[in-house]
């Protein structure tokens, strides 16, 4: 069984075998499998298929094929354009799926909506997304309100902007706790100064979208 190591993620250590994704299983993997299982059910095709776990205990998930971001910096350019989300696959400029559920829980529209927009955007710190190649800092808002157009959100900006810093200000929170209660994959976080990114993020949304 041939192991091809897959590039991007975090703390994954993701292959792929064959037409299959393996990767370590957390206590959250059984949830998100029921979540895609669900996905499957009713027809969406634009998520990876749950297939149980190998003999080592990873989860197995069907291979989406396509172009990613990985590990490569600066990204490449479709994936600032207004139809390429970031987190997701693509082929031949068309939309494959997207991956990375383990943070899917019961949350309300707009805290989905929020973290959303802040990769697809993107409403990162300056400095994060600069290294990511993005550089139309002055073209904001105008994303942002294609966005929300898009999710037929028709808040007012400056509203959103505020649920966004309160969504990555939890993030934030969320990192510290359990680098403190000792997880070492997000004392790891923590080493990489990624919660000192989103709080960087947070003090610079306070003046969108003059940021």
């Amino acid at each position: 069984m041939i192991e091809e190591r897959l590039a991007g993620g975090n703390e994954s250590g993701a292959v792929r075998v064959g037409d299959t994704v393996r990767r370590p299983a957390g206590p959250w993997t059984r949830s998100v499998h029921a979540l895609l299982r669900h996905l499957e059910a009713v027809g969406f095709d634009g998520a990876p298929r749950p297939r149980g776990f190998d003999e080592h205990g990873r989860e197995v998930l069907t291979f989406l094929p396509g172009d990613t971001v990985g590990t490569a910096r600066p990204w490449p350019a479709w994936v600032h354009s207004d139809e390429a989300p970031y987190n997701a696959a693509w082929a031949d400029g068309r939309l494959v799926g997207f991956f990375d559920w383990d943070l899917a829980a019961p949350v309300t529209r707009e805290w989905d909506m929020a973290f959303t927009a802040f990769g697809w955007v993107p409403l990162h710190a300056r400095h994060v997304v600069a290294e990511e190649g993005f550089a139309a800092f002055a073209d904001r808002p105008r994303r942002l309100r294609l966005f929300l157009e898009t999710y037929r959100w028709d808040g007012r900006l400056d509203d959103f902007v505020a649920i966004v810093r309160e969504r990555v200000s939890a993030s934030v929170e969320g990192i510290r706790r359990n680098a403190a209660a000792g997880d070492p994959a997000y004392q790891r976080m923590i080493e990489r100064g990624n919660d000192a990114d989103l709080a960087t993020a947070v003090a610079e949304l306070a003046d969108f979208p003059a940021v």
